[in-house]
């Protein structure tokens, strides 16, 4: 690990000045940044610790109904909070089905959105990559492609995003709270994360030196709670990322759709919006015809960015169905003892069609 400078300032306006330096990274709970930082990957001058920033590490109901969560809440306190889980239970899915137990114990909110790509070749510092040397070349094009994107990559980078909060907050129309230098800006989380187009190693919309505050969540979202879910498929049942996952929220009314919100992850370089699917849902009978020709709108763009990764395709359109139907049931009750799996078991919803942890 290289040399770097250490700060904690004890404020958001410190920690902003402080990050405006060449080379700083900020430093919350490390658990991408410092496995970066050991393996050569990335190599900051100076860490901004902002750990002990006060006030970031709320879950804040708002009066409008909205939520409020600060930058350094914690993964399983957020998982775990029994009013969140029982308005945003497709959220709480998510987040207990990524990592394990530990990680989510230290992991935070701003952290997770902030996360870097598992592609291989950008773990590899021997490796070509776009993303840490502009210009070098995308190794994984041509390259082991079974995890890559099938939508919206470039020839300059085919690699996915990790995130499993990200893909019901993008579904949900979360909104990012950042402050920086020229004071404090709201970015919608589906746009927050940039596409790889001819610069991917421009990930999000952030300045430099921007620091995310906070995310809320927007009275709508809660509207959503007795007919959401979070379905992810992985490498092993636990502690994997998603090769493909879903986000799926419907609010019913007279026995149709009234309203539909739809997001794919482990597809893209970011969280996948499928809004063509929405619009196809809206007026629809919650059936499995109206499900696939959905998840057949929101896959209407996809490509291959290797031989190995057509599979993904199709997986995406089955998974999307999948939750949408799990959805259209009900949320459980409980929240499942294996989250987000294809394998949980099924559990019948509550009267409310309320989740909690």
């Amino acid at each position: 690990m290289n040399l770097f400078d250490y700060t904690r300032p004890a404020s958001v306006a410190e920690a902003v000045a402080a990050a405006a330096v060449p080379g700083a990274a900020y430093l919350a709970a490390g658990t991408n940044l410092l496995d970066l930082m050991k393996g050569g990957v990335v190599t900051p001058t100076h860490l901004v610790d902002v750990t002990r920033l006060p006030g970031l590490d709320r879950i804040e109901f708002l009066d409008d109904d909205g939520v409020r969560i600060g930058a350094l809440v914690r993964n399983a306190d957020l998982a775990h909070d029994a009013r969140f889980a029982r308005a945003y239970p497709a959220v709480a899915e998510a987040l207990l089905s990524g990592a394990s137990a530990q990680l989510r114990n230290a992991a935070t909110t701003a952290g997770n959105l902030m996360q870097r790509t598992r592609c291989p070749y950008f773990y590899d510092p021997a490796s070509p990559c776009n993303k840490r040397a502009p210009g070098a070349g995308c190794a994984a094009t041509g390259g082991a492609t079974r995890l890559h994107a099938v939508l919206g990559w470039s020839e300059h980078c085919i690699a996915t995003h990790p995130s499993d909060l990200c893909v019901p907050l993008a579904a949900l129309d979360a909104v990012v709270e950042v402050a920086g230098a020229a004071g404090t800006r709201d970015v919608a989380l589906a746009e927050f994360h940039r596409l790889p187009g001819d610069a991917p190693e421009h990930e999000t919309v952030l300045a430099p030196g921007e620091l995310i505050t906070a995310v809320r969540l927007p009275p709508a979202a809660a509207g959503f709670s007795a007919h959401a879910r979070y379905l992810k498929v992985r490498d092993r049942t636990s502690y994997a990322f998603a090769v493909v996952s879903a986000a799926a929220a419907l609010r019913l009314d007279g026995g149709r759709i009234g309203e539909a919100r739809l997001a794919l992850g482990g597809v893209a370089l970011k969280p996948w919006r499928a809004h063509e699917a929405e619009r196809l849902l809206a007026g629809q009978a919650p059936e499995r015809a109206a499900f696939q020709a959905a998840a057949d709108a929101a896959l209407a763009d996809a490509k291959p960015s290797g031989a190995a990764n057509a599979f993904k395709i199709e997986l995406a359109r089955r998974i999307l169905v999948r939750a949408l139907t799990l959805a259209a049931a009900g949320t459980p009750d409980r929240v499942p003892a294996l989250p987000g799996s294809p394998f949980a078991s099924s559990f019948a919803p509550s009267p409310a069609g309320a989740a909690h942890g």
